[in-house]
């Protein structure tokens, strides 16, 4: 019994000088913070851009004199100057009231301007594997897709069709034939 009073007055006796301690450590002053300095910014280095070398003019007409040079023409393969024979040129009308030129360009036979609206693209053909006729502007991603019955203007950037449904004279009548005579699907049973 004597161990729980003593030990029952030493908890006693701890509380309020716990409490004491947070009192004083609260209201104790702290040392004052002293103020850093600011950062300086490290110099910048002034660097100077190194002088561009010319190329004498002497050296670059040596090398242009047997740089053979290739014409546009000449970078197509034969298939492409062959497709380039089938593209149906002038001005098609579309869907819409939307309608696309496509004219040949006569300086290098086989590319095409194709225009609508204020749009312009300088095509050549490529060839494909279905054997429709195609023809890309690679540096503005537009695409001319001619098939049997219509052509479409394509943006592949943008991901747009820019004119549906355009058709030639000779367009609307294979559409014509083939609604007149379609073909059996593979799935119809005989």
């Amino acid at each position: 019994m004597k161990l729980l009073a003593l030990a029952s007055v030493a908890v006693a006796l701890s509380l309020p000088m716990g409490a004491v301690q947070a009192q004083s450590s609260g209201t104790a002053k702290k040392p004052a913070a002293t103020k850093k300095a600011p950062a300086k910014a490290p110099a910048k280095k002034t660097v100077k851009a190194a002088p561009k070398k010319r190329v004498p003019s002497k050296t670059a007409k040596a090398v242009e004199s047997v740089t053979p040079v290739q014409t546009l023409t000449q970078r197509l393969t034969d298939a492409e100057v062959a497709i380039a024979q089938h593209v149906h040129t002038g001005k098609i009308q579309c869907e819409l009231g939307a309608d696309v030129t496509v004219t040949p360009d006569d300086k290098n036979p086989g590319f095409f301007r194709v225009s609508t609206g204020k749009q312009n693209y300088y095509m050549h053909p490529v060839e494909s594997r279905t054997g429709a006729i195609r023809m890309e502007d690679n540096r503005q991603g537009a695409m001319w897709l001619q098939l049997g019955n219509k052509s479409m203007l394509l943006n592949q950037k943008l991901g747009q069709r820019v004119a549906d449904e355009c058709a030639t004279p000779t367009q609307r009548e294979f559409a014509a034939q083939m609604q007149a005579n379609p073909q059996s699907s593979l799935l119809d049973s005989k």
